[in-house]
């Protein structure tokens, strides 16, 4: 079964409007005994690291959009860090998240979670190379429990494969560079990919799916960041966000109502409840796996805007009927 797990990538984009970068959250809708590792700043895949473009053909944001991120938490990978303790649990709510644990051999626990296509902060500060790939390694503040390392894949934005690992008693980066460099020799090899057949949206650019013109009815200069591989931003107060996911097929209901887009299946819409003004579309796009369908999802947010005089549910279903005619028949 498929649960939900949403790996922190929002909190990464408040931190990135906190340092001047354009985001959005999302409204709707991570001792080993005797064989510790050793503590150490620098990856044992090392090599010279540029600040330049990122031109490596295996990880493109095209590329990477295709991948399934369970491989790299599946039982082999977690092995290098102790008993893997079940299947890797892929995310309910994000194509590109997965999570997986182990048991070291003092027994205490490991858990790692990846996010392919993840908002790499604090870019500049490389640790080293691994695979060729800039590596970034930020450790929590005051605790050596959990990590963040990461495989930069791209520049402006700056994303890449990122590993969160929470590990009490252990060295939880040098757990993260382990999976890392392990990722990254299977980026270079044989990744397993999805293949959901014709009309899915998995592989889609995200910031190719709305006009300008109609973005600029709504978000006056308002231009495409990418905020995740299957979701991009346009814009800040005032605020649109595209969200490409699996998830449970939208329903009239708990605020919810039904909404004309164009689309062969119902869509819905909610006004949101919180100060400014702000209204979310949602719809199946088609089935995914198990119980699960492919959801689109498009908010507006303007946080010094009024619900009443700014009509954001207006200007949102605008939005989604633009977005619906450049996806693919399902």
């Amino acid at each position: 079964m498929v649960h939900d797990r949403r790996f922190g990538r929002f909190l990464k984009l408040s931190a990135l409007v906190a340092a001047g970068a354009v985001a959005l959250s999302a409204c709707g809708g991570p001792n080993l005994g005797k064989e510790n590792f050793a503590r150490t700043t620098v990856p044992a895949s090392g090599g010279g690291v540029s600040d330049g473009p990122i031109t490596d053909p295996a990880v493109t944001q095209a590329v990477l959009r295709d991948l399934k991120p369970c491989q790299f938490v599946d039982q082999t990978a977690m092995a290098q860090l102790g008993q893997p303790k079940s299947d890797p649990v892929p995310s309910s709510t994000d194509f590109a998240s997965c999570r997986g644990s182990a048991t070291d051999p003092g027994g205490k626990e490991v858990r790692a979670s990846v996010d392919i296509g993840d908002i790499v902060l604090s870019a500049d500060k490389t640790t080293g190379a691994v695979g060729g790939l800039p590596q970034v390694e930020v450790p929590d503040v005051g605790s050596t429990s959990g990590c963040v390392v990461s495989a930069l894949t791209g520049r402006n934005p700056n994303i890449g494969v990122s590993f969160r690992v929470d590990y009490d008693g252990g060295d939880a980066c040098a757990a993260g560079r382990k999976l890392v460099a392990t990722a990254v020799q299977k980026l270079h090899a044989s990744p397993q990919k999805y293949t959901p057949g014709p009309g899915s949206v998995v592989a889609l650019d995200p910031c190719t799916l709305l006009d300008q013109s109609a973005v600029e009815a709504a978000v006056k200069g308002g231009k495409p960041l990418l905020t995740g591989l299957h979701n991009c931003t346009w814009g800040l107060i005032p605020s649109v966000l595209v969200t490409m996911r699996p998830g449970v097929a939208p329903s009239e209901g708990d605020g919810w109502l039904k909404a004309d887009v164009g689309t062969p299946n119902q869509a819905y819409s909610k006004a949101g409840n919180s100060s400014g003004a702000g209204c979310k579309v949602a719809w199946k796009h088609r089935q995914w796996l198990n119980d699960q369908v492919e959801v689109v999802q498009l908010e507006y947010l303007n946080q010094d805007g009024d619900q009443q005089k700014d009509d954001p549910c207006g200007k949102v279903v605008a939005l989604a009927k633009n977005l619906a005619s450049k996806l693919p028949a399902a």
